[in-house]
């Protein structure tokens, strides 16, 4: 929370004034915009003393103003990716006051203000804008019952020995190579794996495990045939597939079959994973902590709470915020 804003000699004067006048005390501290015990230990200062200033404080003095304060929130909220130092360059430029990095965060921390890791986007041109500003605003007003009527489906590629940059061990000087230091990798991520998934309130298709690659043949005949057009016909009349625009879900021959077998697609703008619930980094983090048993489970609906998990996700999708 922000710092108790203090009172200036003449907020001082002005609120001892309105008290003599016979104005409460909590109506004053509301057109000061400070909390009434300030204006209660003021008015107990007044009369044991006669004076309105504040007496003199032990301790280090603030080395910032308020309006150096203001200064700094408002760099880092400009600039969110600025750090402590840069604030600080900044502020000595401007203001010639000179204070140091933690001297910025302890202000910042004051503010509600938290260094985080960012959200990773994709690179977005005028044109990716549009198009999902225009998917959201025709979507924007769908209920619950019309996202049930949709599947969702993706593959994706995960590292059989994911490198996680935010490991750390214990160690002492000198043993950077001892036994139990050594973080054993195998180069190139060990290979990979390319899965598929359809997902749905009523519906769960079985996880396919893509071998090679994945072609627009195949995809009509290994995926589309067996596994997409049994979970619409399951879901009901209205059954809508969303799937992504890669090379093979946009092929001649797959789209000769989405029209013959009648099945209504949803249009979907280029580069928005964030707006597909089967994108969720639950996934990633099921698979990258070695527990795939989570996300079979999860895909063929033998565990209960992956399927509540999945329709919380979708029922969710009018809250799912964008970048756009």
């Amino acid at each position: 929370m922000p710092p108790r804003r203090k009172l200036s000699d003449l907020d001082r004067r002005r609120a001892i004034g309105s008290l003599q006048d016979g104005v409460a005390a909590r109506q004053v501290a509301q057109r000061l915009a400070v909390a009434p015990s300030v204006i209660i230990r003021l008015k107990q200062r007044f009369h044991a003393t006669g004076r309105v200033q504040e007496r003199q404080r032990s301790g280090r003095p603030r080395v910032t103003t308020q309006r150096e304060d203001r200064f700094i929130q408002r760099q880092a909220m400009q600039q969110r990716m600025a750090t402590a130092n840069n604030i600080r360059q900044r502020l000595q430029a401007t203001t010639n006051t000179v204070v140091s990095g933690q001297t910025i965060r302890n202000r910042l921390h004051n503010f509600g203000l938290r260094a985080r890791r960012p959200v990773r986007g994709t690179t977005l041109t005028a044109n990716h804008r549009a198009a999902r500003r225009a998917w959201c605003t025709q979507h924007v007003r769908w209920q619950r019952q019309q996202w049930a009527q949709v599947l969702f489906t993706d593959e994706s590629r995960f590292c059989l020995e994911p490198a996680d940059g935010r490991i750390r061990v214990w160690r002492r000087r000198g043993e950077r190579f001892a036994e139990g230091a050594v973080l054993e990798r195998q180069r190139f991520g060990g290979g990979s794996v390319m899965v598929w998934g359809g997902i749905s309130i009523r519906r769960r298709t079985p996880l396919y495990h893509v071998v090679g690659n994945l072609t627009g043949v195949r995809y009509q005949n290994e995926i589309l045939q067996p596994l997409v057009v049994p979970a619409l016909q399951a879901i009901g009349p209205r059954a809508i597939l969303q799937d992504d625009n890669a090379p093979p879900h946009r092929s001649a021959a797959v789209n000769t079959f989405i029209q013959q077998a009648r099945v209504n697609r949803m249009l979907w703008p280029v580069k928005s994973p964030d707006l597909n619930p089967i994108e969720h980094s639950h996934v990633g983090r099921a698979l990258s902590s070695g527990s795939a048993t989570i996300w079979v489970n999860c895909c063929n609906g033998s565990s209960r709470s992956g399927m509540e998990f999945i329709c919380n996700l979708i029922h969710s999708m009018h809250h799912v915020p964008t970048i756009c």
